[in-house]
Formats: C-alpha cells, sequence, structure tokens
C-alpha cells in the first residue's frame, strides 16, 4: 500500500514540498488540505493587485486545484484541519458538511501565518480590512469599489503597511499610515527607517509615528491623539505563526511561537514536518532561532521537507532576512542584521554608510542612494547590510546576502570583481566604497 502524505496548507509551505517528496517518491499518495478556495498564489503580490499594476487576482494564480488534481494530488479545498492527534496519525478535518479523521503516514504543517487583529473595539467594522490571502484581496477591491472609497487609513509600518499605502496613493487615494512605533520598517537602522518616512511624505502619504490606535468606529479610526476619518482601513500590522493546531497536539513551539524544527524541518513529533510561516528558522549570522515570514524562506524549506519526506536527504542552511520593497520611486533593502540586533546577538559591530547613486554620476537617470555596511568589528565580517535609494539601488542588497552567507570580510568584498557600466553604476561601485571604507573603521 502506498504511503500517505497529508499536507496542510495548499501554498508556499505545502505544495512545493509536494513536489519534492514526488521527486523522491513517485507512488505517495498526496492529499492536501486548504481552506479557502485557492492553491499556490503569490500573496506578494497583492499589494500591486490593489493598485492596478497587476490586473486582477487571477494572475497571481500559479496554479489551480484543478490542474493540481490533474497532476494526481488529491486537492481538497474548503477543507480545515482543526485538531491533530499525533499518536493516532490522524487530523480532523471540517468542511461545510460537517467533518471527518484522515489519518497519515508523513503530514506536512504548512498553515502558513495568521495576521495580526488586536483585540480592538470595532476591528470587525466592514470597512476594516486584512489583505494576506486572495480572498481578502477580492474582498478589499469590492469594497473599495462599491463604497466610493478616498480615504484610507493604513495600520503598520511594516513592509505590507508600506506597499498597501503605496497601492492606493497610485490609485488617487488619501492615505494616511498609523505607526504604533518610533519608525516605519523597524527592520532598519532608525536613521535609514527616517529615509523611507520621507519619502512616502514626498508622495502625500501622511505618516504617523507613535501612533497608537484605540478602536474603529464607523467612518472613524480613533487614536490616542483624537479620531482619524476614514472610508477604508487597511491593517498591515504583521503575521504570527499559524501554530495554534500543532501547540494544541503538544508540539514543541520556537521562536514567536513558531513551530520549533530541525535542518532536516522535522518537528517534535515523529513523521510530522513543517515548512513555511509557521515555523521557525534559524538565522546563519547570529546563530538565534528566529522567525522570518518570506515566501522565499517557506519555498526553500517545502523543499528540504518535502525532499526528506519522500525518502531522500537534506537539510535547510538557514536564513539572512534579506528582504526588498519599492515604495513609489524609493526602493529599500536589507539583509542580515541591523545595528541593534547585531548589538543583541554579542556582536562588537560598526555601522559604515555612505552615499552614492544608482548609476555613474554623470548618467541620465542617476537617483541617489544610502547604503549602510554592519561590519564585525576585528574581525571585519560583514553581518549587515541596508539600501535606500533610487530605481536600481535595492538589488545590490543580492550581493550583500551573498557575502554574508559565504562569511566574506569587507577586505575580501572590496576586492570583487563586480561588473561596472555608466547606465547601471559608478566606477566603484557603492558596495565596494562601503567595504573599503570599512577597513579604515574596524
Amino acid at each position: 500500500m502506498a504511503r500517505r502524505l497529508v499536507v496542510i496548507g495548499g501554498d508556499a509551505g505545502g505544495m512545493a514540498a509536494i513536489s519534492a517528496a514526488r521527486q523522491e517518491d513517485s507512488g505517495l499518495e498526496v492529499i492536501a488540505l486548504e481552506r479557502t478556495p485557492y492553491t499556490s498564489y503569490s500573496a506578494c503580490g497583492i499589494p500591486y493587485v490593489v493598485s492596478g499594476a497587476v490586473d486582477g487576482p487571477d494572475r497571481l494564480i500559479v496554479r489551480t486545484p484543478e490542474q493540481h488534481r490533474a497532476n494526481g494530488i488529491d486537492v481538497r479545498t474548503g477543507h480545515e484541519a482543526v485538531a491533530l492527534d499525533v499518536e493516532a496519525a490522524s487530523v480532523t478535518v471540517r468542511t461545510g458538511d460537517g467533518s471527518y479523521d484522515l489519518g497519515y503516514d508523513a503530514l506536512l504543517l504548512g498553515m502558513g501565518g495568521v495576521p495580526i487583529r488586536p483585540p480592538l473595539p470595532g476591528i470587525d467594522l466592514p470597512f476594516v480590512r486584512g489583505v494576506q490571502t486572495l480572498d481578502d484581496a477580492e474582498a478589499l477591491l469590492s469594497y473599495a469599489s462599491t463604497h466610493s472609497c478616498e480615504r484610507v487609513v493604513v495600520v503598520g509600518g511594516g513592509y505590507i503597511g508600506l506597499e498597501m499605502a503605496e497601492a492606493f496613493v497610485q490609485r488617487g487615494m488619501q492615505v494616511t499610515l498609523l505607526e504604533q512605533g518610533a519608525q516605519v520598517m523597524a527592520s532598519l537602522d532608525p536613521d535609514l527607517g527616517g529615509l523611507v518616512t520621507a519619502a512616502m511624505e514626498r508622495h502625500g502619504i501622511d505618516v504617523r509615528l507613535h501612533a497608537a490606535v484605540t478602536a474603529f468606529e464607523p467612518g472613524t479610526v480613533v487614536t490616542a491623539d483624537g479620531p482619524l476619518d476614514a472610508d477604508l482601513v487597511v491593517l498591515g500590522i504583521g503575521v504570527r505563526p499559524n501554530s495554534g493546531l500543532a501547540a494544541d497536539a503538544g508540539l514543541v513551539l520556537g521562536a514567536k511561537d513558531a513551530v520549533r524544527v530541525d535542518r532536516r524541518q522535522r518537528t517534535s513529533a515523529d513523521g510530522v514536518w513543517a515548512a513555511g510561516d509557521c515555523c521557525e528558522s534559524r538565522h546563519i549570522v547570529s546563530g538565534q532561532r528566529v522567525h522570518i515570514a518570506l515566501g522565499t524562506v517557506a519555498n526553500k524549506q517545502a523543499r528540504v521537507a518535502g525532499t526528506n519526506i519522500g525518502g531522500g536527504y537534506a537539510t535547510f542552511a538557514g536564513v539572512v532576512g534579506t528582504a526588498i520593497s519599492k515604495i513609489c520611486d524609493t526602493e529599500v533593502s536589507r539583509t542580515g542584521l541591523s545595528s541593534r540586533e547585531a548589538e543583541g546577538a554579542g556582536f562588537a559591530a560598526v555601522a559604515v554608510t555612505i552615499e552614492g547613486t544608482t548609476k555613474a554620476g554623470y548618467f541620465p537617470g542617476a537617483g541617489p542612494m544610502t547604503l549602510r555596511l554592519i561590519v564585525e568589528r576585528g574581525r571585519g565580517r560583514l553581518l549587515g547590510a541596508q539600501i535606500v535609494g533610487g530605481d536600481g539601488a535595492a538589488m545590490r542588497i543580492n550581493a550583500c546576502a551573498v557575502a554574508i552567507t559565504t562569511g566574506l570580510s569587507v577586505d575580501q568584498i572590496a576586492q570583487l570583481d563586480l561588473a561596472y557600466a555608466p547606465p547601471f553604476s559608478s566606477v566603484w561601485d557603492p558596495i565596494l566604497v562601503a567595504a573599503r571604507n570599512a577597513l579604515t573603521q574596524i
């Protein structure tokens, strides 16, 4: 009899694992449980559907349930896993018609993350919306259209909050962004976060820091500083691991209550694996267990988990937290540790910042760029990098991510043979300039 793999979650953490598992064991019986109507889509594209840059939610779908079924995967949409019995190797599944128990030989947890929705009065009012799933995107666009929304309040200054603020500015709406903390994009050093705030304000976004929301009322966001009129509220506060099912089953949780996994993506229960936003990772630089909710991480972890489930052998190397975004005409990216994170991890570090241009300074369209390297004092090892700049600036972060992952020192980085042509860079790329400057400060 074929081994049965049950996968909870039909997006990156689940379906990529299925592909890898079947490459190792083509005879697997595979059942995928997904509570929504959709599978295999790019949630990262939702802000660009909202802005109109991408023509509709359907463009974000990579594989439909029907396509997966045609490939021999028993995809069950509208089926939600509500309980897990690891002793009996069984999942309790709820549908619109009732519930049933489903046994497994191997189980992959790919439930993703849960949007943070603080228990504030009025948070369930119709004009307060989240943006995690395609269902959310469709509901948000429908509400904005049918209610002729003009004033949008975005709550949260992380990546999603900023991208949603940009999306509604591009739709011609009046946008206010509320951030409870002292800066937007808390993963950046504060002064670089300030550059992002300035960029948003240049495009008419009203950014309010230290802005604590206390309640929602029809047409109003209530803050500690007073009420704010709003036709639509978008929650971009972030996500937490969707680990409740695992916790109730007695699985060990780790960073930020994400499911704890080892290098092979095994959980604390025999035969149970996890991948994606529901589980933790290991940070390559600090060595600490972390929770980083990114689609890139989810897909890599899923490939590792699936390979092992199918009988092969693979390990997940870890993360450096590389992320990139765009706010109107300003690009922003980061990797590794920030100054604060480096200090918290016990490193003696120095931050080296240079101002450069995205192209040769004389070339048409050259824009400003601020690049910061976080460097271990004494050893010269690159610990982190951050970039804020114009068109063409942010993708340089990938070179920094490679340098961090491979443990390069700034001396080695300064000697890298990076590409040069005036439309793309000055003859000394800003990364090389920053590395040379760091050599004088470590």
